[in-house]
């Protein structure tokens, strides 16, 4: 195992976890980590162009990706954009990180440093240009945050005077305006995202297990769009492949934290967690 490591690494609570973090040990270069950006390496912040990985979080990515097959961002973010607040691009030690953005319909290698997507979906244009309207005719204009996100657009409310208000006033409309589209509308820590269906972390993470054959499998995240990911993780478990699942703590959603093997109270811990694991390596 090597020299002492500043920070020990913590144990799961489940059975399961507990194995999924041995086999990684064990295997570490079988293994895929993937990790959420948002609330999970970087803070949530009321601005969602704001928002910066932890400071912390390139260099223990950079120490932990040479260990193990590989390191994949799964972000409901642009590819690009994710890179860009990562600060991912041109760091020695990421050759074996991907981005995969837009829930997989975009991705990112480090390798080449080249985006591939597809074209933008009519029904997200369309949606788009009605929601000024709409986010008028609700009274949740003031406050409200769109965030033009290419495959999707994204409605935060967490800098209105109300944000739990606007949430749940905006819910329905916005879901509908979704439905009109063919779109789906999908909640998460107060906001509302609209994006084509047969997108979702889960099935990106499903796809890239299978194209690196990877035999363990961590997944860390903190918001209900990482649901399907934990679920296509435990689906991986119960069909023998091990797999730890990290929840970046938050106190607005608790799903995650029910069904997580280990708890982490946000990205500083998340990212001390990475440089533990690196060290561990």
């Amino acid at each position: 195992m090597g020299s002492p490591y500043a920070h020990p690494l913590p144990t799961p609570s489940t059975p399961a976890g507990r194995d999924g973090l041995a086999a990684l040990l064990a295997r570490p270069t079988r293994a895929v980590i993937a990790l959420d950006f948002d609330g999970t390496l970087a803070e949530i912040v009321p601005d969602p162009e704001q928002a910066r990985a932890h400071p912390g979080a390139v260099p223990a990515l950079a120490a932990l990706a040479p260990r193990v097959a590989s390191v994949a961002v799964v972000t409901g973010r642009p590819a690009g954009v994710a890179v860009r607040y990562g600060g991912f691009a041109g760091v020695a030690g990421l050759d074996h990180l991907v981005v995969l953005g837009h829930y997989g319909a975009e991705r990112w290698d480090a390798v080449t440093g080249t985006v591939h997507a597809p074209a933008p979906n009519p029904g997200v244009a369309a949606a788009r240009a009605e929601l000024p309207g709409l986010l008028d005719e609700v009274g949740a204009w003031k406050g409200t945050w769109v965030e033009e996100k290419g495959q999707a657009v994204a409605v935060h409310t967490r800098r209105a005077t109300d944000p739990q208000a606007a949430f749940e006033a905006l819910r329905e409309p916005l879901a509908a305006l979704a439905d009109r589209h063919g779109l789906i509308m999908e909640p998460g820590r107060m906001v509302l995202e609209l994006r084509p269906p047969g997108m979702d972390k889960g099935m990106a993470l499903a796809e890239y297990v299978r194209e690196v054959n990877a035999e363990v499998v961590l997944y860390a995240g903190d918001d209900l769009g990482d649901l399907p990911a934990f679920g296509v993780v435990e689906k991986l478990r119960s069909d023998g492949v091990p797999g730890l699942l990290v929840c970046s703590g938050s106190n607005e959603v608790t799903e995650l934290a029910d069904r997580a093997d280990l708890l982490l109270p946000g990205p500083p811990a998340v990212v001390e967690f990475l440089a533990a694991l690196a060290q561990r390596l």
